[in-house]
């Protein structure tokens, strides 16, 4: 468990650390995205720096087993927010967001099982 643990944290730490990036960076396409479903630009800061937070907690939960759980959780409700923030302006574009919010709870849940 804790080798599936390490590919899918991994991978969605390189996700969120991508996500961050682009955020940090006011990448138009993502502004746009987070415009539309009511984040304001003052925002951005902050989400970016939840995404690269869990990535990095994410990555140190290879060695802590509870803050790989903390963070696996937190970007669980990172993700599951930010669906329900597409499906509240009833914006469908939302498979991103839904793709990282089950990887979020697949690292979870392995991380729990390989603790």
């Amino acid at each position: 468990m804790f080798i599936a643990y390490a590919v899918v944290a991994g991978l969605l730490a390189l996700a969120s650390l991508g996500s961050a990036f682009m955020t940090f960076t006011k990448n138009p396409q993502v502004v746009g995205n987070m415009t539309k479903v009511g984040v304001s630009e003052g925002a951005l800061p902050w989400l970016a720096t939840a995404k690269a937070a869990g990535a990095l907690g994410l990555v140190a939960g290879l060695f802590v087993p509870a803050l790989g759980q903390a963070a696996a959780a937190g970007l669980v409700l990172y993700f599951a927010g930010a669906v329900i923030s597409h499906l509240r302006v009833k914006d469908f574009e939302l498979a991103p967001a839904a793709v990282l919010t089950l990887v979020s709870a697949a690292a979870l849940v392995l991380r729990i099982a390989s603790a």
